[in-house]
């Protein structure tokens, strides 16, 4: 049983104390990511979709760095500062799968870091 932390330039460095994702007995546990751009660390977030698809490329980028993708998610948590717009982020969030949909729950809550409107926390396993 080992502990393994992973980070990657290639997204958003944490902005508190915690690690991008960790990996624990082949179970990978990714932190929540919001839209921040990894080259800029500017917020990405023009509209909904974009804001959406910053952060699908952010938990992309981690699973590359442990050698994974979309289709070894096990189960997803998706936060909305509003519920009224979840079909717009669940379009997007739809398109970075292949029909082997993870597990999840949605959870409106009243606000997110740096105010963003959505943010993606993920566990896989590979």
């Amino acid at each position: 049983m080992s502990k393994t932390i992973l980070n990657t330039n290639q997204a958003p460095a944490p902005i508190g104390p915690y690690n991008q994702a960790v990996r624990y007995n082949g179970v990978l546990y990714i932190s929540g990511q919001i839209c921040l751009d990894p080259v800029s660390g500017q917020l990405n977030n023009a509209d909904l979709a974009m804001e959406t698809r910053q952060v699908m490329e952010n938990l992309k980028a981690i699973l590359n760095e442990a050698g994974l993708d979309f289709g070894h998610v096990l189960k997803t948590t998706i936060f909305l500062t509003d519920m009224n717009r979840f079909a717009e982020v669940n379009t997007i969030y739809g398109s970075y799968f292949t029909g082997d949909y993870p597990a999840r729950e949605t959870v409106q809550v009243s606000a997110l870091p740096k105010f963003v409107n959505v943010e993606i926390s993920m566990i896989a396993a590979g």
